[in-house]
Formats: C-alpha cells, sequence, structure tokens
C-alpha cells in the first residue's frame, strides 16, 4: 500500500559536520587495519573490533534512552549485509594497495549513490549537484591513474565496495529512515561478529593447503595469536568503528544522500593524512590535484533542491 506523507526535515549542516567528523575517525581506523594486516586476517578484525564495539553500543543505548527494537528487522539486516561486503572487499585490498588509493577507489561511491538516490527513491539531484558528481569523478580518475603502470586490478575490490556502500546508504534513507541510529550500528557489529566467526570455523574445517594460505593470508588464514598490542588496537577501533557507524547512519537519514554522499569525500583526505603518519606513503602531483576537485565537488553538491513531498512504499 502506498502512503503519501511530508518528508521530514533535513538537517544538512548537522549532517555534514557528522559525516566529517565520522570519516576523519573511520579513515584513522583503517589505517590501523592496514597496520595490523600482515599479522592479523579480515575476519579476526571483523570479530575482535565488534567484541569491542557491541558493548559500548548496549551500554550506550539505555543512557540515550534508546530501545533495542527494529522497525524492520529485515530492512536493517540487508542494510548490514551490504555494510559487510563493503569492509570485506575494502579491506582485502590494504595488504596490496596503498591506504590512499584504495580509499579513492571505494570513494568512487559518492557518484554511484547520487545516480542510485535519483533512479531508486526519486531524489531530485539538481544540474549543479551533477556538475559536483562529475567533477569528483574527474578527481577519482585522476588518482587512480586508468590505464597506466600505476593502475592496479586489485582496485576492483574497493571499486566492488564502493557499489555495495551506496546500495546500503540509499536503503538507510528510504528504509531505515526511522531506525535509531545506535541500533543500527549494533546491528551491524553483531552482523560482522557472525559473519567473522562463520568464516573462521569454515576456513578451520575446510583446512586449506599451505600452498593457498600464504597468497593471500589477510583473507585464507585462520585465527592468528594475539597479543597486548593487536587486542589493543581492535579495542580502540572497536570504539571508533561504533562512533562512526552510528554517525554515518544517522547522516544519511537527516539529509540526502546525494549531497551527504559527496561529503564523505573528505576521508580521502583523512587516508592520505593517515596513510603518510603510518606508512610514509605521499600523495603524488595527480592524487593532490585529485583531492582539490573532489572537494570542489563537495562545495557544488552542497547546494540541494528544496524539499517535497515523497511517496514511501510501505509494505
Amino acid at each position: 500500500m502506498q502512503e503519501m506523507r511530508p518528508a521530514k526535515p533535513d538537517q544538512t549542516a548537522l549532517a555534514i559536520g557528522i559525516i566529517l567528523a565520522s570519516v576523519l575517525t573511520m579513515a584513522f581506523a583503517d589505517a590501523v587495519v592496514k597496520l595490523v594486516s600482515a599479522d592479523l586476517t579480515v575476519w579476526q578484525v571483523f570479530v575482535a573490533r565488534s567484541v569491542f564495539a557491541i558493548p559500548c553500543l548496549i551500554a550506550i543505548l539505555p543512557a540515550m534512552g534508546v530501545g533495542f527494537r527494529l522497525a524492520s528487522l529485515k530492512w536493517a539486516l540487508i542494510r548490514s549485509a551490504l555494510l559487510v561486503l563493503t569492509w570485506l572487499f575494502f579491506y582485502a585490498s590494504l595488504p596490496v594497495l596503498s591506504l590512499s588509493v584504495a580509499a579513492v577507489a571505494v570513494y568512487t561511491n559518492p557518484i554511484i549513490t547520487a545516480l542510485l538516490s535519483a533512479v531508486v527513491i526519486g531524489e531530485r539531484v539538481s544540474p549543479r549537484q551533477w556538475a559536483g558528481v562529475l567533477l569528483g569523478f574527474l578527481g577519482v580518475i585522476a588518482i587512480l591513474k586508468p590505464g597506466t603502470d600505476a593502475f592496479s586490478w586489485f582496485t576492483v575490490l574497493p571499486l566492488i565496495a564502493a557499489a555495495c556502500y551506496s546500495l546500503a546508504m540509499v536503503l538507510t534513507r528510504s528504509k531505515c529512515q526511522d531506525e535509531q541510529p545506535l541500533v543500527l550500528g549494533l546491528a551491524l557489529h553483531c552482523s560482522f561478529l557472525v559473519t567473522g566467526v562463520i568464516a573462521v570455523g569454515i576456513l578451520a574445517l575446510i583446512g586449506l593447503d599451505a600452498g593457498t594460505t600464504p597468497t593471500f593470508p589477510f583473507l585464507f588464514n585462520g585465527w592468528t595469536a594475539m597479543g597486548a598490542r593487536e587486542w589493543g588496537l581492535m579495542a580502540l577501533i572497536g570504539v571508533l568503528s561504533a562512533a562512526y557507524f552510528v554517525g554515518v547512519a544517522h547522516a544519511y537519514q537527516i539529509a540526502p544522500p546525494s549531497v551527504i554522499g559527496t561529503f564523505d569525500y573528505a576521508y580521502l583526505v583523512s587516508a592520505a593524512v593517515w596513510g603518510f603518519i603510518f606508512f610514509a606513503e605521499t600523495p603524488d602531483v595527480y592524487t593532490i590535484c585529485g583531492m582539490v576537485l573532489i572537494t570542489a565537488a563537495g562545495l557544488l553538491v552542497a547546494v540541494r533542491p528544496a524539499n517535497r513531498v515523497v511517496s514511501d512504499q510501505r509494505s
């Protein structure tokens, strides 16, 4: 049954502030994941990070007066599955790609998000905003340098991650707008935990041969020993990711995905900074030019059409 209702007033300025703080936090957490990727597996990161994030979220819920109830378990689980795939593909690329290049590849997602927002949920994207999206795309091309020796086919992994992320964010806006961000964050980390445990169990059961595992240990190794350093880092990124996922969910709930998706681009600058600090990765001239184009794209997309009545498909 289709029900017409006025759209909730957008809080675009607040959402932009939230997404900027969130991506700065997550870029740091992703740098930590790249740092430990030689010693741990992606499944360990999923499990260990969530072991710390879940109690944080459970403790915060009562303090914020929020219940554990989901308005739609189905859509929350689909959203969580898409985001688990996002981080699986993105993290799988980190042992091979530099943090800044992987970040640029995954941040083709605002282009996909704007397109999906227009096609799937009827968000109006103005010519000015489309110009910003195209300008951001040119920035991405400048950094990835397809067709040159600098391009790697491993960039396909974060590109797949970008598509999954965009679908999840449009779903957040269209089907999960009435959910509490804290509850969405909790559902997501529970999904990370379950996925990691299942993957570790499957790897233990099938017992990959000694020749297969070393080709990509971050993905194919089983559970490896973790010391105080590894547990400490997982505790840190668990707390940070709890804050990040809640922030992202809230930002996409209170403002149009086409706008917030472009300010997500701030992750690129953050990733370049942390990449330099952690791994001495220095952006080249093309990368810097690409980041300038992406920043300009964000300014163009910030201006959006006025709110209008939208149709909400109820199932």
